[in-house]
């Protein structure tokens, strides 16, 4: 195979700091070029609805759930690995927007609900479908049996590291 961009730089690596070039940098590159390139994808599906991620986020979460499509903001914030400032201020967009509700929780007057509206629930769905098939024809480029070898190769990887780095307990 031909080298390419990320080559060049664990080349470029290798003679500045030869300790740095190696395994560890080269997956770190690849992956965020991969996810640059879903994300880059699904953000410009996101601009022509009027989304950003994190509003995309938040709905494709809420709407994944099932009805009554509704979790409390910590929830959120844990689901999406956000800040807790940042999902409220998400919330806040959300709500004006009215693709949101936030109500009082029954249970604990310090908590509440966030729950999509009817219009919430049809954005939602609309933006799942954009960035699917927006993801899908990234996909379609990737040979079959390669695009399914790499997906299961990502899932050992994430179970190695995920726990601790991305899943906090």
């Amino acid at each position: 195979m031909e080298p390419d961009h990320v080559d060049e730089i664990i080349s470029a690596w290798g003679h500045e700091l030869p300790e740095i070039a190696g395994l560890p940098l080269e997956l770190a590159k690849r992956t965020a070029l991969l996810v640059s390139a879903f994300d880059i994808a699904a953000g410009a599906e996101l601009e022509k609805l009027g989304l950003t991620q994190a509003e995309y986020g938040v709905l494709a979460t809420l709407r994944r759930i099932g009805a009554p499509y509704r979790l409390k903001p910590t929830d959120l914030t844990h689901a999406l690995l956000l800040s807790s400032g940042g999902t409220s201020n998400v919330i806040k967009r959300l709500v004006a927007a009215g693709y949101v509700t936030r109500a009082a929780a029954e249970d604990d007057a310090r908590s509440s609900w966030v729950q999509l509206t009817p219009s919430g629930v049809e954005t939602a769905e609309a933006a799942v479908r954009a960035t699917t098939a927006v993801h899908a024809r990234l996909v379609d480029r990737i040979p079959e049996r390669t695009a399914k070898a790499l997906s299961e190769q990502l899932r050992i990887a994430l179970a190695a590291i995920e726990e601790g780095v991305l899943i906090r307990r």
